[in-house]
């Protein structure tokens, strides 16, 4: 009988020591005489190696797998032949390491029995991770860590793992400018689990590096002043900027390796613009100058300056050359702009190229080609593909999972079968965008030409996004703390209300993008409103028109005599802002209450608009039948004081809205230009109004006034205009809001002007009426709320004038401001600064626009999907406005102002 050797693989830490069968192919097995049985056989290498069959695998050491699982990876099977010693069991093991998970790894032969063998395979698991802990950085940074680094609790640990954990962390710091960042990755067993590890991920960013000193040599034809920007622009070399110089104080000044490599290729490009085509850069290095700062060398070789010779045009058969070199705008003569010929053949709107794409040439092609070079000049031969015309196959929305497909798919521009058109898929991602149920950064069209069979599809990835609104407010007014409660749902779906198996949330149906609101507003017993209103777009769902329904009630009470006659109380904007010592905290509001005078109003409103289609479709017409009806009873703060009063009108407005992006417009304008008419009363009942006002004193005088003012009368004109101009590229970028705004309250019979209905002009106008829907307020920032309109009240009383209101007649509001994004999507928050001017007028007739209270600010704006737009301005305002009837004037001065709604 021979004895076997054990065939044994073996490991020491973490490296690999193979013993034994790394051996075999230099001996041999001796034949087994005596038995057929061998436990644990040694293993003699002095002989030739034997072939035999696995009889069976069994797995030691590991556990919470399935045998069959771990055997697998060996690459071994039951019955299958091996040579013993052979390279079959050297590859086995070989796998086990290359899959990263074991830490041990040995395979023994337990037994032999006859020509069979059976194998044991011994496995030790890598350790799991437990913690993590990162030092050294701050939350943002640790988060993007987390989803970089590709390091997960419970995960096994490897070697390759924490290297390329480095590598990853190494290169993050080094694209945020931390280029000397060390990283360490400590590994800790867990005492408290078995088989557990704790990683310490220490970060040392060091200081970011910066630009100490740019050297550029060989650029005669542009300065490095041109190169490098001027304190009021950027220059020709990207976002590279030289530290401690002022003319640099607002421009980036860190550097990485990607900026630096968009900055050489800025350069170029500069040089291309001015006609050096050949323009090149010949050598450059980075340099070390201190830990924190390195020096850049660029050397450049400009070439020469070309200019263009000649333009041709080959295979344009359906445009002509005529309106093509029309379109291009460049001409013999010109210096060869290689990023202006680009544009005007398809980067603009009104490009060349997209002549081609707004008619369904989605194939075509216009390659520029320099066909003769000679001296400076260069001759250009512009070769257009057509191709054939396509038309829309397959149109896609995806991401629309709580709104009705056909809600999506009637704002779109873009049907199967129609001709492809450019302008038409930009206009259908506008209108998607402007729904408000998706995130307006992210409709984008994806466009896949079929060149198989000539068509396209057009895929809309959609983000779905809540934008209905919760409002809960608090504010101070006269009379304490006001509260506000709204909701606004706008995604109600009303033929749902009684259908089976749509699309409900809870008991409300939804799916269609109608709006449901309802508010509530209160302060106690002085004051409370509440308001509903419904609206849709699509009425009917076939036709863009709409249909709103609102209604609304409100009750006020009035201050008692004493408070209101008190010294204190004449200071009125000073009474409400706690100004000269007067703190409004000290005072029991109960007994303020003068509920015996009181202001109730009720009304109703049916509106009905229609998209138009000239001149373009951007406009829509809409009108709007309205009624109220004011309930005064020893109400002080109006001409009328007792009786109650209707309102019967009809508002017709024309509007236009091409903005890009409802949150952030970029680009695009609004318009809104609006008359509001009741009857002419006046006209209709033939009395004499002139005389009222000089009978103030006799009996019937309060019975004249409620005659009077039974029909209320007045004709509203307003226009507002808001355009948005982006300054600067890309996505995050400067914009410039310009508004221009005017209204004017007139009259049929000057001696019967409304009460209501009028502007209160100053403050942070947030949206909508005060006092019980009877008064519009207009904002003008830098100034107390509705100070413009009080003061031009006061003077008219200075001169002796009967005032129908304390409000304003005629205002105008003048905007200039400059906006932009920190962050942008369902959540949207950008900053913004502003120059404002603007007046109001208690006599339409004393309109004067070049009269205007001015201010300056700054402020922010965040969206929120499920709160709505909020924002925080502070204002300076520049000129004088009285601000009480002992005739004192003062400047606006200073003023914090918070939003809370829609902007207009």
């Amino acid at each position: 009988m021979m004895i076997y050797n054990i065939i044994r693989y073996k490991t020491k830490g973490l490296g690999m020591r193979v013993f034994g069968l790394s051996l075999f192919c230099l001996f041999t097995l001796s034949p087994l005489y005596a038995q057929d049985k061998i436990v644990n056989p040694d293993i003699s290498y002095a002989g030739t190696p034997r072939t035999c069959e696995i009889g069976g695998i069994a797995v030691e050491g590991v556990e919470g797998y399935e045998d069959y699982v771990l055997t697998g990876l060996s690459g071994l099977s039951v019955g299958q032949e091996i040579e013993v010693p052979g390279s079959q069991i050297t590859e086995a093991v070989k796998r086990y390491w290359r899959n990263g998970l074991f830490s041990k790894v040995s395979i023994t032969a337990d037994s032999i029995v006859g020509s069979k063998i059976y194998l044991c395979i011994h496995l030790g698991m890598r350790p799991r991770i437990s913690t993590i802990n990162y030092n050294g950085i701050k939350k943002a940074e640790r988060e993007d860590m987390e989803a970089k680094l590709g390091i997960m609790k419970g995960s096994q640990i490897t070697p390759n793992m924490i290297d390329r954990a480095k590598i990853l962390a190494k290169k993050y710091f080094d694209e945020k400018g931390y280029k000397n960042a060390v990283i360490d990755i400590v590994q800790h067993d867990d005492t408290e689990k078995s088989n557990m590890v704790s990683l310490d991920v220490n970060i040392d960013k060091k200081e970011k590096m910066k630009v100490h000193r740019i050297i550029f040599d060989g650029n005669e034809k542009l300065s490095d002043g041109k190169i490098n920007g001027s304190i009021f622009g950027k220059g020709a070399f990207g976002k590279i900027h030289e530290a401690g110089k002022l003319k640099n104080f607002f421009k980036a000044k860190k550097f990485t390796d990607e900026r630096y490599k968009e900055a050489k290729q800025a350069l170029i490009e500069k040089y291309n613009e001015l006609g050096f085509r050949d323009a090149s850069i010949v050598e450059d290095s980075i340099s070390n100058y201190d830990d924190k700062h390195v020096d850049v060398y660029v050397k450049i070789d400009e070439g020469d300056k070309y200019f263009i010779r000649d333009i041709t045009w080959v295979g344009n058969t359906v445009v002509t050359t005529d309106y093509l070199n029309a379109v291009l705008g460049m001409k013999k003569g010109d210096v060869y702009n290689q990023k202006q010929i680009d544009k005007r053949l398809k980067a603009d709107d009104d490009a060349a190229g997209n002549y081609y794409y707004n008619n369904g040439y989605v194939f075509s092609n216009i390659d520029p080609v320099e066909i003769n070079i000679d001296g400076d000049s260069i001759d250009l031969e512009m070769r257009v593909t057509e191709g054939p015309q396509a038309h829309l196959n397959h149109v896609r929305i995806y991401g629309n999972d709580r709104l009705y497909e056909e809600v999506v798919r009637r704002e779109l521009r873009t049907k199967p079968g129609d001709l492809f058109n450019k302008e038409a898929l930009m206009r259908s991602a506008r209108e998607i965008a402007s729904m408000g149920f998706f995130d307006a950064e992210k409709v984008v069209p994806d466009v896949v030409p079929n060149y198989d069979d000539g068509t396209v599809d057009v895929n809309w990835q959609l983000e779905q996004k809540s934008n209905d609104q919760l409002e809960f407010s608090l504010g101070w007014g006269q009379t304490g703390i006001i509260g506000k409660v709204g909701i606004k749902f706008n995604n109600f779906s009303i033929r749902n209300l009684f259908g089976k198996n749509k699309l409900h949330r809870g008991i409300l149906p939804y799916g269609d993008g109608e709006q449901l609101g309802f508010s509530f507003q209160t302060n106690g017993s002085y004051y409370s409103s509440l308001s509903a209103n419904y609206s849709t777009n699509w009425f009917g769902g076939k036709r863009p028109n709409g249909l709103s329904l609102g209604a609304y009630y409100s009750k006020q009470s009035d201050i008692s005599s004493y408070y209101r006659n008190n010294a204190f109380y004449n200071n009125y904007y000073a009474y409400a802002g706690g100004y000269g010592g007067y703190n409004p905290y000290a005072y029991n509001y109960e007994s303020m209450l003068d509920d015996d005078k009181t202001m109730t109003v009720f009304g109703a409103s049916l509106g009905w608009g229609k998209r138009l289609r000239w001149p373009d479709d951007y406009f829509q017409l809409s009108a709007q039948l309205g009624y109220s009806r004011y309930m005064l009873r020893d109400w002080s703060y109006f001409y009328i004081h007792n009786g109650n009063c209707n309102n019967i009108n009809l508002g017709v407005t024309l509007s236009r809205t091409s903005t890009d992006n409802p949150l952030f417009p970029r680009r695009g304008s609004e318009l809104t230009a609006s008359v509001t008419l009741t009857p002419p009363w006046s006209l209709f009942d033939k009395k004499d109004y002139s005389t009222l006002a000089k009978n103030s004193t006799s009996a019937t005088y309060e019975d004249e006034l409620q005659d009077m003012y039974r029909w209320i009368e007045y004709h509203k004109w307003k226009f507002k205009l808001r355009t948005f101009t982006a300054l600067t590229g890309g996505q995050k970028n400067f914009v410039l809001m310009t508004r221009v705004e005017m209204g004017l309250l007139g009259s049929y019979n000057k001696h019967k002007r409304s009460p209501f209905e009028t502007f209160y002009v100053g403050g942070d106008g947030m949206t909508g009426y005060s006092y019980g829907y009877s008064e519009e307020t207009i904002a003008l920032r830098g100034y107390e709320n509705g100070t413009l309109s009080y003061s031009s009240a006061y003077e008219q009383m200075m001169k002796g004038n009967n005032i129908s209101s304390y409000n304003a007649y005629a205002y105008d509001r003048f905007t200039l401001e400059l906006r932009y994004p920190f962050m942008l999507g369902n959540t949207t928050i950008y900053g913004l600064g502003f120059l404002e001017g603007g007046n109001a007028w208690s006599n339409a007739k004393d309109f004067n626009p070049f009269k205007m209270k001015r201010s300056a600010g700054v402020g922010v704006r965040i969206y929120l999907p499920m709160v709505g737009l909020m924002g925080i301005d502070w204002a300076y305002g520049f000129d004088k406005v009285y601000t009480s009837q002992n005739g004192a004037q003062s400047k606006g001065g200073g003023h914090i102002h918070f939003i809370l709604g829609q902007e207009f």
